[in-house]
């Protein structure tokens, strides 16, 4: 426990709550803010075209002087996406173990120079000292090596931040978790525990990764032509089991997709990765080996699985494109939005002819923990206050019922959304309010400036298309000088169409040449006339409500 007496303790979700990804939380003690890490997540299916949402970073910009450190559990996406968001408007230091870091300043370069950043490599042995608490760190089991949770010392007791984790007893290295150090913890007394809760509704424990190793070990050796391992770019057991499986099979394995290259080079680079060089051949020289002797690991640029896979089904991906004989391994479990993607996907390869092995055949192994790691994770911590993380609504539920099952009273159970305060004062815990929060959304180089407007209208041109109305005026003869022109897009096709788009001519020409009539008219009473009645006529006809743009032009 920290000597420092500590009065007002807060712990405040951004993200990461109510959803799977964007983990973002802020613990405050004593006015001074920590932030746990700094992810995005995809965008759901109502999101069109929209590349990546990350966090509201408002309260974080609002308080940005009393931010102390920013700390991340591991190298994922959902944990790191964010943080060069994060750092444009929070200069603080970041700490992370040396894959995340590493990891992390490559999500940052890609936004420009590291210069004006402070980047610092912990351990588990790691021990940083604030003003008003000190931070420590224990190794945690997940898919990707150097997972960290995270401990605020308080003297009211730890606020733990378990990470994404679950327990495998095969996995050696820096897969292995630090049990020791969580029950030294519990005995010590945990004030808060935050637990991740991706799998709390998930019966038994989480299948170990020998399993996952003897699935893709009897598909190398059944498979009759190339394999394609679809994976997330950063899921590193995974990628380090396929190059394994491959050298033990006599396979050559290429590595596909921009942010698995660079996954595998920093990987590569800092020992995380043992690699056999003469496995490793380039995609450019693929038919220079039998297909029997060829893997592909790939994955899409932003790390999506399933991008790739669909360029290469339409034969527009650069250097692979799905044969008859192929077999291709889906190893991960699709995102909440993603299944009907990922179904659609594997019913096009199977049309193209290729084999294609899922999560079904037990090729996935989850990186989270099911309903017996997450009660084996209480019983360590016996945390005096709970507070579930990282999950849907529902799977905060099915973990907070896991506590009660374990002893935790329902009062002591804080299930918070986005932005809900959860305060510690006085040796009480209650909700105190609510800040800033919610999703940004990036579209390209925007980031915020499509909103709930601008979504709202691309579902209705996705839905109805849009019907453009041009009229030029000569407004001194009062007359129509051209048009109207009717342009149709997503709506109806204008060829078969006539009756329609004649009587939508007359309409509009009935309205305009009213007001050209006048003395004097207002444009938006003209267009909103139009739109009106073309609204209610086109609605009558088609059943359909396009969105209806009138463009008037004059000389």
């Amino acid at each position: 426990m920290s000597k420092i007496k500590n009065e007002v303790i807060k712990v405040i979700p951004l993200g990461g709550v109510g959803e799977i990804g964007k983990a973002m939380y802020v613990i405050d003690i004593d006015e001074d803010l920590f932030i746990v890490d700094s992810g995005l997540m995809f965008p759901e299916d109502e999101m069109l075209g929209i590349d990546i949402v990350i966090p509201d970073m408002t309260f974080l910009e609002e308080n940005k002087d009393r931010v102390k450190g920013i700390f991340l559990t591991h190298g994922h996406e959902d944990a790191i996406g964010s943080i060069a968001y994060l750092l444009k408007k929070v200069q603080a230091p970041v700490y992370g173990s040396k894959l995340t870091i590493a990891l992390a300043k490559e999500h940052v370069k890609g936004q420009g120079s590291l210069k004006n950043y402070k980047f610092f490599e912990v351990t588990n042995k790691s021990r940083m000292n604030f003003d008003k608490t000190h931070v420590t760190f224990f190794h945690t089991t997940h898919s990707i090596p150097d997972s960290f949770g995270i401990v605020f010392h308080t003297s009211e007791g730890a606020i733990v931040h378990t990470g994404e984790f679950k327990f495998d007893q095969s996995v050696k290295g820096a897969y292995r978790p630090d049990i020791a150090k969580m029950a030294k913890l519990g005995e010590d007394g945990v004030l808060m525990l935050l637990s991740d809760s991706t799998e709390a509704e998930r019966p038994g424990y989480t299948t170990s990764e020998t399993v996952v190793a003897d699935h893709i070990m009897s598909a190398f050796r059944s498979a009759e032509g190339r394999i394609l391992v679809s994976l997330y770019s950063s899921n590193f057991i995974r990628i380090q089991q396929v190059f394994d499986i491959a050298s033990a099979t006599g396979k050559k394995v290429a590595v596909v997709g921009k942010s698995l290259e660079n996954s595998y080079e920093v990987g590569l680079r800092l020992g995380y990765l043992e690699v056999d060089e003469e496995t490793v051949i380039s995609i450019k020289d693929l038919d220079k080996y039998d297909d029997r002797e060829v893997v592909v690991i790939v994955t899409g640029n932003q790390g999506e699985p399933l991008e790739a896979l669909e360029k290469m089904i339409r034969k527009q991906h650069k250097d692979v494109r799905i044969k008859e004989t192929d077999t291709v391994l889906i190893t991960f479990t699709p995102s909440p939005g993603m299944e009907v993607q990922m179904y659609q996907t594997m019913n096009k390869l199977a049309k193209a002819g290729a084999t294609v092995l899922t999560s079904n055949r037990k090729v996935h192994v989850s990186g989270h923990g099911s309903q017996e790691d997450l009660k084996l994770m209480l019983n360590m911590m016996k945390p005096k206050y709970f507070i579930p993380i990282q999950g849907e609504y529902k799977m905060l539920i099915g973990h907070s019922k896991l506590a009660q099952q374990v002893g935790i009273q329902k009062s002591d159970i804080f299930i918070a959304d986005k932005g809900d305060i959860v305060e510690y004062k006085n040796g009480k815990v209650r909700m105190s309010g609510r800040v800033t929060a919610g999703n940004v959304l990036i579209d390209g180089i925007g980031v915020g400036d499509v909103g709930n407007i601008v979504l709202r209208d691309r579902k209705l041109l996705s839905q109805d298309g849009i019907f453009i109305v041009v009229v030029t005026l000569n407004r001194k003869q009062k007359k129509i000088a051209s048009g109207p022109e009717l342009i149709s897009r997503g709506f109806v096709y204008v060829r078969e169409s006539e009756q329609l788009m004649d009587e939508s001519t007359k309409l509009v020409t009935k309205i305009v040449e009213k007001y050209v009539a006048k003395d004097a008219f207002e444009w938006n009473n003209i267009k909103q006339e139009i739109r009106d009645t073309l609204n209610s006529y086109l609605f009558q006809q088609t059943k359909r409500r396009p969105m209806i743009i009138p463009i008037i032009m004059e000389y």
